[in-house]
């Protein structure tokens, strides 16, 4: 039986290494307890219960798909995701982990999307850099690209890049008036205690690098009450939660359609200026 045990504890962490599909997945539901993680191995270590059908439970590292996922993950937090096995591939995605802060507060965070394309965006409520109410169904007739992020973010590959793809696509967008005006670009802040309009004023106005000339007509940046805020990331699937000083995150930046459902939704920082770009263009033509 330890020979078995062995043998599948080896074949399955051989599958771990990479994630590309070839439309064969089998999936899995994974329940268990994060020993470590390795986010330059994009790896996490499960204690994990058996899992029906496939192995008994073990302790064995596991491929996170998105990057940005492993910023969820912290050792001894409970977890429970899908295991995919695709041929000689396998990875874990759809997380659902719960925190325990000091206080002993369970904090649950997820990393699975809500939102499908195709659907409708309700009329969210937020309040912009102006201090003005915005709601979602204003920008009905353009396409909307959005993102999540916060000012004090120190991770450079999260918030921070959001922030500059952004400035480039406003740039690219601008090359092209009959677009820009068809488009609109919003920013919306998962630390709306710290992020009032007069922060993400000076934020945004620095990151188009207009600053005292920046009007925001069409980059916006959006805060709210923490429920407002919050209601519309679970509803693209981001959640987050606050550990120490930072705020700990994945990513979600949506494009929706000028009619007001779901186009697009990426779910990590990996994705290109350029084909954000594109799939505007086909977004509004």
């Amino acid at each position: 039986m330890k020979r078995v045990l062995l043998l599948l504890l080896i074949a399955i962490t051989g599958v771990v290494a990479s994630c590309r599909s070839s439309g064969n997945e089998k999936r899995y539901d994974l329940k268990g307890t994060i020993v470590s993680v390795q986010p330059e191995k994009r790896q996490v270590t499960i204690a994990h219960e058996e899992v029906k059908d496939y192995m008994p439970g073990m302790t064995m590292p596991f491929t996170v798909r998105n990057e940005s996922d492993m910023q969820m993950l912290v050792p001894n937090a409970e977890i429970t995701a899908t295991l995919v096995v695709d041929g000689k591939h396998s990875w874990i995605e759809n997380l659902f982990v719960v925190v325990k802060q000091q206080a002993g507060t369970p904090v649950t965070t997820t990393a699975v999307v809500q939102a499908k394309e195709g659907d409708e965006v309700p009329n969210y409520t937020l309040l912009n850099q102006e201090a003005k109410q915005i709601r979602i169904k204003n920008y009905r007739g353009k396409a909307l690209l959005l993102t999540f992020i916060y000012t004090r973010c120190p991770e450079p590959d999260q918030c921070t890049l959001m922030s500059n793809n952004f400035a480039q696509i406003e740039r690219q967008l601008g090359q092209d008036p009959e677009l820009y005006a068809k488009t609109h670009l919003l920013s919306i802040t998962i630390d709306p205690g710290y992020d009032d309009p007069k922060v993400l004023r000076s934020y945004g106005a620095a990151h188009t690098e207009r600053y005292e000339n920046e009007t925001f007509a069409h980059w916006e940046f959006a805060t709210g009450t923490g429920e407002q805020v919050k209601e519309i990331a679970q509803y693209f699937g981001l959640q987050y939660f606050s550990q120490k000083d930072q705020i700990i995150h994945a990513l979600r930046t949506v494009i929706v359609n000028p009619d007001g459902k779901v186009a697009k939704i990426y779910t990590g920082n990996e994705w290109k200026t350029e084909e954000v770009v594109a799939e505007l263009k086909k977004t509004v033509r």
